[in-house]
């Protein structure tokens, strides 16, 4: 039998690739390093079962020519077609004759002082807790950064219970009124954004608003604003903050995948520059749901050789990835927050590497060499997106092991995988 179409990821990008290569007749891996399907924006909520579209791609994804490996790790690629992953029960490699990375995102930190601080966290990491049964009632909580992440954050929290003291967000009013405006072309987001903001509307939401700085004694008390010349603390419990999404590369660079200006590059089919190898949703470039479900599903067409299937859903990818360009434009980091951190603030937080000791290298070789940022357990995950705002710095290459691995795995002691 012939390998298997294998796909990373199990959002909502590689859900869609999965069930539209099955589907068609392929026979398909979904690996995945989750213990369950859904990626951040699906993820279950230990209070209720997914329901609408989420519940109808995961029970696409049900199909029983979809083989599921939750709990996996790719740590490596050690020969052609060939995928080295780690589960909870060892390690083993896993051959393919297509592949679909669908790796997504995860959030953009900036370093400010006090970032470090017990109760400081990412937007969407503070809802997954929350959604894994995190205890937040009653907890006061200040949103802060970019994005429309920040809102379905907020509305989350509210709903569970939270005091949620405001949402700042940094871009300024009049770019998300144009963004507004530019909704009446898609329905559908208007209708969701308006119901949305009006759920929040005892929360004060303030453009051209950021965080400065947070404060407490071993853990969080209050965190310093600034929006125009006003600065003010605020107290709160949880400062839930990111400042926009950054696609997971490290699996295309290893595998050697070209990039474009906003992720891995692709040709009309979602395929990358490397033959066989195919990419969809967040990781081509951040644009959200639609767009997301869109490209998995052309990319699972195409992956299993329904090119015409593929190519009925590009007007709905066009139209996706205008709406992808306006969000980018309405909420683009503003100058400002280049100047976040302080010379002693910590920006590499697993080796301790602070700004003043980075800015004065030119890129990623020479911090490397001189300092072991980026060097950590995380390889670079937090501070490389920051330093790529801050300093303008790229990521240069990628070794393995993608993600930190047994010394079983690295000794290369795993059998490959026998064919079937």
């Amino acid at each position: 039998m012939a390998d298997p179409i294998v796909v990373v990821g199990a959002g909502p990008a590689g859900l869609a690739a999965a069930a539209r290569a099955a589907q068609s007749g392929a026979r398909v891996v979904l690996l995945d390093d989750n213990p369950n399907p859904g990626g951040q924006i699906w993820r279950a909520d230990s209070s209720k079962a997914p329901v609408g579209e989420a519940a109808r791609w995961l029970q696409a994804a049900g199909n029983s020519a979809i083989e599921r490996v939750n709990g996996a790790r790719v740590v490596a690629a050690p020969a052609p077609s060939t995928l080295e992953i780690e589960t909870f029960d060892g390690a083993r490699e896993i051959r393919y004759s297509k592949l679909v990375l669908a790796t997504g995102a995860r959030e953009r930190f900036l370093p400010f002082p006090g970032w470090t601080l017990p109760n400081v966290m990412g937007a969407g990491g503070l809802q997954a807790l929350a959604k894994s049964g995190f205890p937040i009632a009653g907890k006061s909580v200040v949103v802060a950064g970019s994005g429309p992440l920040l809102l379905a954050v907020a509305q989350y929290l509210d709903t569970h219970g939270a005091r949620v003291r405001l949402i700042a967000e940094q871009a300024e009013q009049s770019s998300i009124t144009r963004f507004g405006l530019g909704l009446v072309r898609h329905p559908g987001k208007l209708i969701q954004a308006m119901g949305l903001r009006a759920s929040l509307r005892p929360i004060p939401y303030m453009t051209g608003c950021w965080p400065t700085a947070a404060h407490g004694s071993g853990k969080l008390e209050r965190v310093s604003l600034r929006r125009g010349a006003k600065t003010w603390d605020e107290p709160c419990d949880f400062l839930a903050c990111g400042f926009g999404l950054v696609p997971n590369l490290e699996l295309p660079l290893l595998l050697r995948c070209d990039l474009g200006e906003t992720g891995v590059a692709v040709d009309e089919m979602q395929q990358a520059s490397v033959t066989g190898v195919y990419a969809a949703g967040e990781v081509t470039g951040i644009g959200g749901l639609d767009l997301s479900l869109a490209e998995g599903e052309i990319a699972g067409y195409a992956a299993a050789g329904q090119p015409d299937r593929a190519r009925a859903l590009f007007s709905a990818r066009a139209s996706a990835r205008r709406f992808a360009a306006a969000l980018e434009n309405a909420f683009a980091l503003r100058e400002e927050l280049k100047a976040l951190p302080w010379d002693e603030t910590l920006v590499c937080r697993c080796e301790d590497v602070a700004f003043g000791r980075i800015r004065k290298f030119s890129g990623w070789r020479e911090a490397k060499l001189q300092t072991r940022c980026g060097m950590g357990p995380c390889q670079g995950r937090v501070c490389g997106p920051a330093l790529e705002f801050l300093l303008d710095w790229r990521t240069e290459s990628v070794r393995p092991p993608v993600y930190p691995a047994r010394i079983a795995t690295l000794a290369g002691t795993s059998e490959p995988q026998p064919r079937s």
